[in-house]
């Protein structure tokens, strides 16, 4: 049986070897290097609190969409991993489980579920429709941000930052509010990065 590991409706799935063993092998590359560029994304931000402006959203909607849901999220897991284990791959300076626990740990578990969505879309054909991509990821983003705001909600009561008397409102002004735009245009660029390329690509 064929390994399946993306479809050719994405652009890692354009050129993807013929054999399962050089296919293995260059989907093992392709997830450490997607971590590398994710990592790289992290660390380019405005360091705002409790959640920096970074350009990881970006980087996880277009390496999703041209890799598919499998590969996606099988970057975004191993991306997740490396900070678990301490190597410096977050926006913030530190890493390790207790980086994973804190304000941000809602909103870089929740890549998980970017990919996820971003990449079923993709494996689904939506890598050449510029305005179904751009859809799925603003679904893709709006559900990060949920899950990132339940999290907040968690640890709201130990968060000198929150204002105890309005607990929600505080939190979505401070951590939510400020992200909406800035995701829109990040997942506008990804989406018309990867059709981009598609277009182009995919005609050759």
């Amino acid at each position: 049986m064929a390994l399946t590991l993306t479809t050719p409706n994405t652009l890692l799935g354009l050129y993807q070897p013929k054999g399962d063993a050089a296919k293995l092998a260059s989907t093992i590359a392709t997830v450490v290097l997607g971590t590398l560029l994710i990592t790289i994304c992290a660390k380019i931000n405005v360091p705002v609190w409790p959640v920096p402006v970074t350009l990881q959203g970006f980087a996880i909607a277009a390496l999703s969409a041209a890799f598919g849901l499998r590969i996606g999220v099988a970057t975004v897991a191993l991306y997740l991993i490396e900070g678990a284990l301490g190597l410096p791959v977050f926006a913030g300076a530190t890493a390790g489980i207790p980086y994973l626990m804190g304000p941000t740990g809602g909103f870089l578990l929740g890549f998980l579920a970017m990919a996820a969505i971003i990449g079923f879309a993709a494996d689904r054909g939506a890598s050449g429709k510029p305005l179904a991509l751009f859809a799925a990821m603003v679904v893709a983003d709006a559900v990060l941000l949920v899950l990132g705001f339940v999290w907040l909600m968690a640890l709201a009561g130990q968060a000198g930052w929150i204002d105890q008397a309005n607990v929600v409102g505080s939190a979505f002004a401070k951590a939510i509010q400020p992200f909406i735009v800035w995701d829109i245009l990040k997942m506008a660029l990804a989406a018309l990065t990867v059709t981009g390329l598609w277009s182009v690509i995919a005609k050759r």
